[in-house]
């Protein structure tokens, strides 16, 4: 049993951060961002939630 959320996301939600904008202000941890354009996937450190790139799309380098 596990409570992690999983979280698809497009190449428009990037910069990625956690916590997203559908999180309550007041129960959330500081915003972190993530680097998911490597594998197309990745963890918040702070709460487990985990982002899936959606298939198909394309994590462009915002540099």
């Amino acid at each position: 049993m596990s409570d992690v959320n999983e979280i698809e996301i497009t190449a428009k939600d990037l910069p990625l951060h956690c916590p997203t904008a559908a999180v309550a202000a007041w129960s959330s941890h500081p915003r972190v961002f993530l680097d998911i354009s490597a594998t197309g996937q990745v963890a918040c450190p702070y709460c487990g939630t985990k982002y899936k790139l959606k298939a198909g799309e394309v994590a462009n380098h915002h540099h």
